[in-house]
């Protein structure tokens, strides 16, 4: 419970919550770590609510690491799996362990956690019609999804909190759609076809257990991250750029659907270390002729390019991750509202850098995870508008059931054979 509070607190100075996480349960025993995730997620998806509670609960703010831990309580008292006792004696027990705790944090914390308990219903009453609590989003952030999607925000930010299931991308060079959820199937993990080469699990099991995954037969990935690849239009032969490639999951998905020069590039060597980790992985070769992984800077290929131009280019630009919130609840809470134009801005001026490394004929594929329109079709819109050279192309997708619509601003679903997190994509080419 204190691991999972002090990765809360850390959350609220800046840090993603599996990074918090990692630090902060690096020192727990393997079996406890797990938990100390679940606690952290479960407050974090009820971020809102518990700020809601706690305002009514405290005479005055306790210290962060103090308010952290009260979330964390709250959060199981809200939705119990263990008796209301145990939950509170454990968490004024975690506060005598800290080495700061002020004097009376224990107190206070055994007070107000059992005033909850006494005084539920009526908490919960008092905070109900609060559109924060009710849809577990920051304020700035429903007043933009308001002005973008006034029919549809509030089914918006239900699906945002929704879990997402666990989606596999099958390596169809390795093993066929069917034979692979047949062997999952056997291995009591039931499966549903969302994609070519997607499979939804009906329940999430951790990776180690998944038949092929240490072998690189599948992968974890995204229904909507899985469209990138395809949407391409890769053909043998090719020179294609990844930029802002890592963790490297869309460069493994170029390699299996066509024999490519692939350059994939970060800024972070760290996080290159990472698309080298999932290309060894896959058995996908790295510093080879055909597959070179470059810590680079998008935003200045003068440093890096040796001139040849590419055939194809993805960029998935860096984003709000507003689209990918089911999966990242931490997202909703780390961004701020003048992010979004930080965020377009920079995405406009990749754009335009990376622009001139494509041939006369070739495609560039813009991504990105976002459900707010400035970081899609308005990043576009301007671009096109810069650009004499440069035309949109449309895009199709053709799902399981047989159906085809086009592909520009994906929303969050979650229907049998349709799953995928929020993407925005757009094709461009230049024209000769």
């Amino acid at each position: 419970m204190l691991a999972a509070a002090q990765a809360v607190a850390d959350l609220l100075t800046g840090h993603r919550l599996p990074d918090a996480l990692d630090a902060r349960t690096a020192s727990l025993p393997p079996s406890s770590r797990a938990p100390a995730r679940d606690m952290a997620y479960q407050t974090v998806r009820a971020l809102g609510r518990l700020r809601a509670l706690t305002s009514r609960l405290n005479g005055r703010d306790p210290l962060p690491a103090i308010a952290a831990l009260q979330w964390v309580a709250l959060a199981q008292l809200l939705d119990p799996i263990r008796p209301a006792a145990v939950i509170v004696d454990q968490a004024v027990s975690a506060a005598r362990t800290l080495s700061r705790s002020p004097a009376g944090a224990a107190s206070f914390l055994n007070a107000t956690l059992r005033r909850f308990g006494r005084e539920r219903d009526g908490l919960l009453a008092e905070i109900a019609d609060d559109r924060v609590v009710r849809y577990e989003h920051p304020e700035w952030w429903l007043d933009r999804l308001l002005q973008d999607y006034p029919d549809d925000w509030q089914a918006i930010a239900q699906a945002g909190n929704r879990h997402a299931p666990l989606v596999l991308r099958v390596n169809l060079q390795r093993i066929d759609l069917a034979a692979c959820a047949a062997r999952l199937a056997q291995a009591g993990i039931a499966t549903r076809v969302v994609g070519p080469q997607a499979l939804a699990l009906e329940r999430a099991v951790p990776v180690e257990v998944i038949p092929g995954f240490a072998q690189g037969d599948v992968s974890v990935q995204d229904a909507g991250a899985q469209m990138a690849a395809r949407l391409l239009d890769l053909a043998d032969g090719q020179r294609v750029l990844d930029a802002c490639a890592a963790p490297g999951g869309k460069s493994c998905h170029i390699l299996e659907l066509a024999q490519v020069e692939l350059l994939a590039i970060d800024v972070d060597a760290n996080r290159c270390r990472r698309i080298e980790g999932n290309l060894a992985r896959a058995g996908l070769p790295v510093a080879a002729a055909t597959v070179t992984v470059q810590t680079a800077d998008a935003l200045r290929p003068d440093t890096w390019w040796d001139g040849r131009p590419f055939d194809r280019i993805l960029l998935d630009a860096p984003c709000s991750s507003s689209g990918i919130v089911r999966r990242h609840p931490d997202v909703r809470w780390l961004r701020r509202r003048g992010d979004i134009a930080t965020l377009a801005a920079g995405q406009r001026r990749m754009l335009q850098a990376l622009w001139p490394l494509l041939r006369p004929g070739g495609k560039l594929l813009y991504v990105t995870c976002s459900v707010f329109p400035d970081e899609g079709a308005v990043v576009i819109e301007r671009f096109l508008e810069s650009r004499s050279d440069a035309s949109q192309l449309p895009l199709d997708w053709t799902w399981p059931d047989g159906h085809t619509e086009p592909v520009g601003q994906l929303l969050p679903r979650s229907e049998p054979m349709r799953e995928h997190d929020a993407y925005f994509y757009a094709l461009l080419t230049k024209r000769p």
